[in-house]
């Protein structure tokens, strides 16, 4: 495993203490366009939002089939990915090449049918994400369905993952485990929860 992800994070506090933790993760996602999510943040808060040294972590924009309007509006945001839903390979492909993004393609997991196609998106995929279908919802999915995908990428696995699980066997299947109802309490991000998921990955690492 090389690392983790900490999605929907949508207060200051929260990103301060994400940043600077000792075991700060590859990854910070913030949720851009989906506003049925709880961990929606509007464009005029995200402007406050990452004006900050973001240290070691990557920015990652989550866009549920984004559209010109919503891209153009955070085009000048420090974001070093774009983590996209429901598009196809040539709508992508084309979000890429305009905005000069790396690309996180999100797959949304019930059943083996939904991996048929993602080779189609090997071209212009940086990193293959596999997630549950709930979205905003923490839904679980059959992890063991990805076992045996074959890509020369890397591969983030989220979907109803909790801090306090065996982590290492997500490790054994995805390069990048990606958390965010699996850190909260109550609906919103819970420090401790935070500070004991990054130090496990960690301890994974050092194992590894």
């Amino acid at each position: 495993m090389k690392g983790s992800k900490i999605c929907g994070v949508s207060d200051l506090d929260t990103l301060n203490f994400i940043i600077n933790h000792q075991y700060s993760p590859h990854f910070i996602g913030f949720i851009c366009n989906y506003k049925k999510s709880s961990r929606y943040v509007d464009v005029e808060k995200l402007n406050k939002l990452l004006a900050i040294d973001k240290k070691n972590s990557n920015f990652v924009a989550v866009l549920v089939k984004p559209d010109e309007n919503i891209l153009e509006k955070i085009k000048h945001l420090p974001f070093d990915y774009y983590q996209i839903y429901d598009c196809t390979p040539e709508e992508i492909k084309q979000i890429k090449q305009k905005y000069n993004k790396k690309i996180i393609t999100a797959f949304t997991v019930k059943d083996k049918s939904d991996l048929e196609r993602y080779q189609d998106f090997n071209e212009v995929t940086d990193i293959y994400l596999f997630d549950s279908k709930g979205y905003e919802k923490s839904k679980a999915f059959d992890h063991n369905l990805i076992v045996d995908i074959k890509i020369n990428k890397n591969l983030m696995l989220a979907g109803n993952i909790k801090y306090n699980d065996d982590l290492e066997k997500y490790g054994k299947i995805a390069d990048f485990i990606d958390l965010s109802g699996g850190l909260e309490t109550s609906g919103l991000k819970d420090l401790s929860k935070i500070d004991i998921f990054l130090n496990k990955v960690k301890q994974i690492k050092n194992e590894t």
